[in-house]
């Protein structure tokens, strides 16, 4: 069979990979082509767009930059419609993929969701449009099967893939001396994010939270998409390093954290880190977010377990002040994960949605 999958940022990079992987194991003639990144490459197939030059993040971010995802939009719709796959697997990113949805559906092409564009956050009528374009749902958050059903379409929960890359991490013995790091000291882990925008607002912040912490190593989780230099804010004190691609190595030996909303959240939740979510973008971003959003936290451990299980910081509330009394706080008393581990369950994802993929097209 012939896979085309399109993942639009780092993690669904990832997701996407271990969902190859899968694919083969129950398909020997598994082809792939794709919109994606590093992690797919490495499976094997064909890359046609990294998602590096697809990663546009914020209202604002996404006006400015109309014309060059149209113009990616267009290059996928024409790439899809030459390959001729037996599926379309869409991961996440739910801007783009719902426009190629659209197009695939008409033209004939079978479409398969796996991780639903977030649509219970807002506008919240979008789950019908979804329902019309996609021939199967694959959900990776349990309060997703509830949320559908209201729509009339029964959705399938196949267990959360950022459970199954916590589970799979190989943990590197030498972390400490691999970074020249003090094995005395505890480390307070800062993971800003892997998107240009939110990195560079973010951690001219974090750099004054971090200058409170000399008696820890503090440690930000750098990636190599970005440039070097928007780390700059930071590594000018002598307390803090940088690492490259090492998040699940840091989290494994953090006493704390403080981490950008999005999927970091909930790894650093499942690696049983006490954490802070911290967020910042732009001021015309935030008034629109703030009249659309639907739902009462933007962490998904808070959201899967329905309480604020982890502090949120947002926008004039994410200042130094505050992000220091709650690591303070975190560092006293650490998190109880109890609750999340329990609702997400124990279903290994990939293998769920590959078997899933492979049903729909037998």
């Amino acid at each position: 069979m012939k896979y085309y999958l399109i993942a639009g940022e780092r993690s669904g990079d990832l997701h996407a990979s271990n969902l190859m992987k899968a694919l083969k194991q129950q398909d020997a003639t598994a082809e792939f082509r794709f919109f994606g990144g590093d992690y797919m490459q490495a499976v094997g197939g064909e890359l046609v767009v990294h998602y590096k030059d697809l990663a546009f993040m914020g209202f604002w971010e996404v006006i400015v930059n109309l014309r060059t995802i149209s113009k990616y939009i267009k290059q996928c719709k024409k790439d899809i419609d030459t390959w001729q796959p037996d599926a379309l697997i869409l991961v996440d990113y739910g801007g783009f993929n719902l426009k190629i949805a659209e197009h695939a559906k008409k033209v004939g092409h079978k479409v398969i969701y796996y991780i639903s564009p977030k649509v219970w956050a807002w506008n919240q009528k979008r789950a019908n449009k979804i329902k019309e374009r996609v021939d199967k749902m694959l959900c990776i958050l349990p309060f997703e099967v509830d949320f559908y059903k209201k729509f009339d379409w029964d959705v399938e929960y196949v267990g959360s893939p950022v459970l199954d890359a916590v589970k799979s991490h190989k943990a590197n013995q030498n972390f400490y001396q691999d970074n020249h790091l003090d094995s005395a000291k505890e480390i307070i882990a800062i993971l800003p994010g892997s998107r240009k925008q939110e990195v560079s607002r973010i951690l001219p912040v974090l750099a004054k939270v971090a200058q409170h912490y000399t008696d820890y190593q503090v440690i930000v989780a750098g990636v190599n998409n970005l440039p070097k230099e928007i780390y700059e804010s930071i590594t000018g004190l002598s307390h803090v390093s940088l690492v490259f691609d090492q998040t699940y190595d840091l989290l494994a030996n953090s006493k704390a954290a403080i981490v950008c909303s999005g999927t970091a959240t909930l790894e650093t939740a499942l690696f049983n880190v006490p954490q802070v979510i911290v967020y910042k973008t732009s001021g015309f971003s935030y008034r629109i977010a703030i009249t659309v959003i639907r739902v009462p936290y933007i962490g998904l451990a808070n959201l899967i377990v329905g309480e604020e299980l982890v502090k949120e910081l947002v926008q004039e509330n994410c200042s130094v002040e505050n992000i220091t009394d709650e690591v303070n706080h975190l560092l006293a008393n650490g998190t109880d994960y109890k609750e999340l581990a329990k609702a997400i369950g124990d279903k290994v994802a990939s293998k769920e949605a590959a078997r899933a993929v492979v049903r729909e097209l037998s």
